[in-house]
């Protein structure tokens, strides 16, 4: 057993208390720290502290004694929440608060090592344009052109980490996640993504009904399940290479396809009705060159075999809402 002690900051959250539980099943000794515990299970962490990782104080508290640090704490949720524009300014504020206050902690802790988890959403919107053919290579970042403030402040983050390294000898990894999705995910809380939101549609919705879809439909995106999440991040911080590297899956689909594979799994055939409502870009899916040359691997699981572990945990949720009503 590896004692020293790991800190996993967002704990709380989907991929944080996922990976907290990959890391006690590897041997290591886990603090959490986030707003709140795991809404949906209790945390396998050994220690998990309630609290905002804004206070500079808070942070240096659990940064302290850590080897190795997971920052995956943000202000963040899917398209409803980021690209309405009314969130901005707290997504800006509260996330660059919590990577300025960990980073100086971890500096002033001599801390071995530090995982950022950084964000598709800082590829540029005018590579974005086309939804079947989006460019999403690391070195295309730049000019510079998020399609979010989300993406700006994960884009800033991302320097901020590199220049600690540069400057202060800290060993960082900047990882870009792609759509990370599965049980025990947000569903219905104004935060889901796409395919949790999708699979809570469908499971809501009577037989022979219809669901709703943001835009035409036409929007390409690729969805990444949570256990190769995980297998990436730790490929990853095995290997010797600081990143910026994209984790994501490149199996690129529509967002009605998307949809129609949901329906499959559930054997529920429904009308698609296209409303209004905010869509980030046209397209996005991981290209995974880099990741392959890297750490010889790439994430292969197909999107339905995801899917269907997803759809199946947020149905019994879906189920046991409507049994409390």
């Amino acid at each position: 057993m590896n004692n020293h002690l790991t800190l996993v900051c967002g704990a709380g959250g989907f991929i944080g208390a996922h990976l907290v539980r990959r890391l006690k099943a590897m041997g290591r000794r886990v603090r959490g720290v986030d707003l709140k515990l795991p809404p949906f299970a209790p945390s396998a962490a050994d220690e998990f502290v309630q609290g905002d990782l804004r206070d500079p104080d808070l942070a240096a508290r659990v940064v302290a004694g850590s080897r190795v640090v997971y920052q995956l704490a943000a202000d963040m949720g899917g398209a409803g929440f980021v690209f309405t524009g009314d969130h901005d300014a707290e997504i800006m504020h509260n996330s660059s608060q919590i990577n300025l206050n960990v980073l100086e902690a971890c500096r002033r802790a001599g801390v071995g090592q530090i995982f950022y988890s950084s964000s598709a959403c800082v590829y540029p919107r005018h590579n974005q344009h086309d939804p079947a053919a989006p460019t999403t290579a690391e070195d295309s970042v730049c000019p510079a052109d998020p399609d979010s403030d989300y993406g700006w402040e994960k884009l800033f983050s991302e320097r901020l980490y590199f220049a600690y390294a540069r400057n202060h000898g800290l060993r960082v990894r900047v990882a870009r996640l792609h759509n990370v999705f599965g049980p025990e995910g947000s569903w219905n809380d104004g935060r889901e993504k796409a395919p949790a939101a999708l699979c809570r549609k469908v499971a809501a919705a009577p037989v022979g009904g219809s669901i709703e879809i943001w835009g035409d439909g036409e929007q390409t995106r690729s969805f990444l399940a949570i256990d190769e999440c995980l297998e990436g991040v730790q490929r990853f911080m095995a290997s010797d290479f600081c990143g910026p590297l994209n984790i994501g899956s490149a199996e690129m689909v529509s967002i009605d396809q998307l949809a129609r594979m949901i329906m499959e799994i559930a054997d529920k055939p429904l009308t698609i009705e296209h409303i209004p409502g905010p869509l980030g870009v046209r397209g996005r899916t991981s290209d995974n060159r880099l990741i392959r040359a890297r750490l010889g691997w790439a994430p292969s699981r197909p999107l339905r075999e995801g899917l269907a572990a997803t759809y199946g945990w947020i149905a019994t949720q879906v189920a046991a809402a409507g049994d409390a009503l």
